[in-house]
């Protein structure tokens, strides 16, 4: 039984582009069939992504949490989401008649005023004297 689709899942269209620039899968050395689909954990990654949620909060219906970190380091240790992510950003540049990488880029640098006196000194609340004050904490 399929699930029902949440707003953060692949369209058809997407996981089409994805697969495309995915690395080849290596032979599975175990033998056994794959518990879930590739597709699926993206798609819980995307959620997760999208919602911020904790990983142990993933709705039930993709596969158990543990899996997709598990996946998600593997990925993200390899390098595989970032050449995802390069080859779907030029992809997209490439679309828009521009150059696929870009060739500038703007660094900004920004002062922010802070307390004369900083670390903890100047975010740690006063202290009250308990002496007198019969309604200190």
């Amino acid at each position: 039984m399929e699930r029902q689709p949440y707003p953060t899942d692949l369209s058809d269209q997407e996981w089409q582009a994805l697969q495309a620039v995915l690395p080849k899968a290596k032979n599975n050395r175990t033998g056994r069939p794959r518990k879930y689909p590739p597709r699926e954990m993206w798609n819980a990654l995307f959620y997760q992504l999208r919602t911020g949620c904790a990983w142990r909060l993933l709705p039930h219906d993709f596969p158990p949490h543990g899996d997709v970190w598990e996946h998600f380091c593997r990925w993200r240790d390899s390098g595989t989401i970032e050449r995802v992510h390069d080859a779907l950003r030029e992809q997209v540049r490439e679309k828009q008649g521009r150059e696929p990488t870009p060739s500038a880029a703007i660094i900004d640098s920004q002062s922010v005023k802070t307390p004369q006196k900083g670390g903890t000194t100047a975010s740690t609340r006063a202290r009250r004297s308990r002496e007198g004050s019969a309604t200190s904490p």
